[in-house]
């Protein structure tokens, strides 16, 4: 699944381990979603879409 998370994070000069802080995940998570390694549970797609005020389908888009 692709997604915007880099980019969403980047534009608010984050790092993979503030991101991680926020939705009480690790970093490594945030890599692997990042890098299309891993899909979010849908519980988290929905931490990451409020955490950004964005609907999950502006943030992840399917292949």
């Amino acid at each position: 699944m692709k997604n915007r998370l880099k980019v969403l994070r980047a534009e608010r000069d984050w790092s993979q381990a503030d991101l991680a802080e926020r939705l009480d995940v690790s970093r490594q998570s945030v890599n692997a979603i990042e890098t299309g390694k891993y899909d979010p549970s849908l519980p988290l797609a929905f931490k990451i879409s409020r955490l950004f005020g964005m609907p999950i389908e502006a943030i992840f888009q399917d292949d």
